[in-house]
């Protein structure tokens, strides 16, 4: 695998590692006070992204 190759992977990685952190930031939050429109939007299309990610992954690696 050449540099460029793992240097993408790092990046996936940490991408879905700072998804995550804030889907459970957000999840904190909303149980405080009430999450704005722009929140709202945001925290679902994290959740949606991470959730198609996974999919993908397990579907790459394990099933395909």
């Amino acid at each position: 695998m050449g540099t460029i190759e793992s240097l993408y992977e790092f990046a996936i990685a940490v991408l879905l590692l700072c998804s995550l952190l804030s889907i459970l930031q957000m999840r904190k939050t909303k149980k405080q006070r009430k999450l704005t429109w722009f929140e709202t939007g945001l925290y679902r299309v994290m959740q949606g992204a991470a959730a198609l990610w996974i999919g993908a992954f397990v579907y790459i690696y394990y099933i395909g």
